[in-house]
C-alpha cells in the first residue's frame, strides 16, 4: 500500500537519511516522500543529500537555508548583469556550500515551493509554520519559512517567543513542519514538528501515513513517527522550541531513537544507466 512520508530537517546528514530510508523500506514509485526543507548546510554532506533526494523523486518545500542561498544567487546574477543588488551575508560555511552547488542542485532548490498541500491526508507541509488565525492564502511566505513561536501579543517570532505557534493553531489542515529543533517531536492537536535536531546530535524523524490516513490524534501521534539517531553531533548551535538554543542541551543519546520502527527490509537505491551516474567530481563534505 502506498504511504506518504514527511521527513524533518536533514541539514546535510546524508548517512542518517539513507538509514532512515532503509528503516522505512521506502519504495520509489509507490511511496510519496516530502521533505520539510533545510536539506542543506551545517552537516557533513549537503551534496550527498541532494543526490539522494533526486534519486528517490522527492518533493521538497523551501526552508530558510535554501531561501538564503537562493537570495544570494539572485543577487550575484543581478550584479553580473550590472544591476545593483544586496546579497545576504552567507558566512563561511554557507559560502563554501554556495560555491560547491552544481547546476542540478540549484535547479532543485529553485523548484521548491513554500508549501505542499496533501489533500488526501488533510495535511499541509511547510518548513517553519503558520501564524494562527491568519488564513493560509494570507500567510507571509517569509514567515512560513522562519516562524518558531509567538510573542506575548501573538506576533510571529523566529527567536525569543515563549509560545510555540503550533500550540495555538487550529486546523484543518494539519500542519507538519520543521525549523524549531527539539529532541522530541512537537505534538500539538493540529500540528506536528518533525525537526528533532539530527545535525545537532539528535535524531532524523519522519511522519509516515498510510494511503488516505490523516495524522492521528495527539495521544496516538507517536505511532506515526519513525526516527533514527544521528551518528554524531555535527554542529554546535541551532535554535529550538521557544527560541531556545540547541547548543548546550544533552543530545548524545543512544539506542534506536524515540520513534524507532521494527526492522523492515533494506531500501535499495534505484538502478540507473551508466551514462546517468551522478558525477563524483566536486562532491563536498562540508555543509
Amino acid at each position: 500500500m502506498a504511504r506518504t512520508i514527511v521527513v524533518g530537517d536533514v541539514h546535510g546528514c546524508s548517512a542518517e537519511l539513507r538509514t532512515l530510508l532503509d528503516r522505512l523500506a521506502f519504495v520509489r514509485g509507490t511511496d510519496e516522500i516530502v521533505f520539510v526543507g533545510d536539506l542543506v548546510a551545517r552537516g557533513p554532506d549537503s551534496l550527498g543529500v541532494l543526490d539522494v533526494v533526486r534519486e528517490i523523486g522527492a518533493t521538497v518545500v523551501r526552508g530558510n537555508h535554501e531561501d538564503r542561498l537562493l537570495a544570494w544567487k539572485r543577487a550575484m546574477e543581478a550584479r553580473a548583469r550590472g544591476e545593483f543588488a544586496v546579497a545576504p551575508d552567507l558566512g563561511r560555511l554557507h559560502s563554501e556550500l554556495a560555491h560547491s552547488l552544481r547546476d542540478e542542485d540549484w535547479a532543485l532548490l529553485e523548484r521548491t515551493p513554500v508549501t505542499k498541500l496533501l489533500p488526501s491526508h488533510r495535511l499541509l507541509v511547510v518548513h517553519a509554520g503558520v501564524v494562527p488565525g491568519v488564513p493560509l492564502e494570507d500567510q507571509d511566505p517569509a514567515t512560513m519559512m522562519r516562524i518558531r513561536s509567538l510573542g506575548v501579543r501573538g506576533e510571529a517570532r523566529d527567536h525569543g517567543g515563549a509560545i510555540p505557534w503550533g500550540s495555538r493553531y487550529m486546523g484543518p489542515p494539519h500542519v507538519v513542519f520543521g525549523h524549531a529543533a527539539s529532541l522530541e517531536a512537537q505534538v500539538h492537536p493540529w500540528a506536528t514538528g518533525v525537526d528533532t535536531g539530527c545535525v545537532y546530535g539528535g535524531y532524523l524523524t519522519a511522519m509516515v501515513l498510510a494511503e488516505g490516513q490523516e495524522p492521528p490524534p495527539a495521544a496516538d501521534r507517536q505511532d506515526a513517527l519513525v526516527s533514527v539517531p544521528a551518528r554524531r553531533r555535527y554542529f554546535d548551535g541551532g535554535v529550538g522550541v521557544g527560541g531556545r538554543a540547541m547548543i548546550g542541551e544533552q543530545v548524545r543519546m543512544r539506542g534506536p531513537g524515540p520513534h524507532a520502527a521494527r526492522h523492515r527490509p533494506r531500501w535499495q537505491p534505484p538502478q540507473v544507466a551508466a551514462g546517468d551516474e551522478r558525477r563524483a567530481a566536486g562532491r563536498s563534505s562540508r555543509g
